[in-house]
Order: C-alpha cells, then sequence, then structure tokens
C-alpha cells in the first residue's frame, strides 16, 4: 500500500502552521519566565514587607503605655506644685503659679 502524496499547497500550509505554532510556544516560554521573574520580585518586596512590619510591632507594643506615662507626670506636676506651696508657706514666701517646678531652697 502506498501513500498518497499530498498536494504542494497543503504541505505549505502545514509548514506554515509549524512555523506559527513554534513562534507561539517561543513567546509562551518568553511570557512564562518574564512572569516568573515578576511573581519572584512581588515576593521578596512581601517578605521585606513583612520584617518591617515584625520591627514596627515591635517597636511599638507598649504604646498603650504613653497614655498612663502622660497621667502619672500630670500627678507628679501636681505633687510638685503641692510641695512648692508647702515651702513656700514654712517660708513665708509666696508660693508660685502655673506649672513651673519647685524653686530652689537658698
Amino acid at each position: 500500500m502506498a501513500l498518497a502524496a499530498l498536494p504542494d499547497d497543503t504541505v505549505t500550509i502545514w509548514w506554515i502552521t509549524l512555523a506559527v505554532g513554534l513562534i507561539v510556544a517561543v513567546a509562551v516560554v518568553l511570557l512564562l519566565q518574564s512572569l516568573l521573574k515578576e511573581v519572584a520580585a512581588l515576593c521578596e518586596s512581601v517578605d521585606e514587607l513583612w520584617r518591617t512590619a515584625g520591627t514596627v510591632a515591635i517597636n511599638t507594643d507598649k504604646i498603650w503605655l504613653v497614655g498612663a506615662t502622660a497621667d502619672a507626670v500630670e500627678e507628679l506636676r501636681d505633687e510638685a506644685l503641692r510641695h512648692d506651696a508647702l515651702l513656700a508657706s514654712v517660708l513665708d514666701q509666696p508660693a508660685t503659679t502655673g506649672t513651673t517646678m519647685p524653686r530652689g531652697l537658698s
């Protein structure tokens, strides 16, 4: 049984189809390589962001104490002003007004 020969135009169309398929396959490989590079860069950026977020979390884990510290400083100021008033009354001097720190004894 002999194989029938294909007409020349059919063979040409097959070669063109194979060439186009090869070009498309090369283009797909190049695009996938580009995609892999971008994904790797994105992963590195996400890792850096995660490390930075961890550092920020460590540095701000006690931030809630700022409010308590402000209250303690106000109480300390009020106590210092009471001491200033007491010392001024003992020394027969007028007490300081405002939020200044107590005067030294001279």
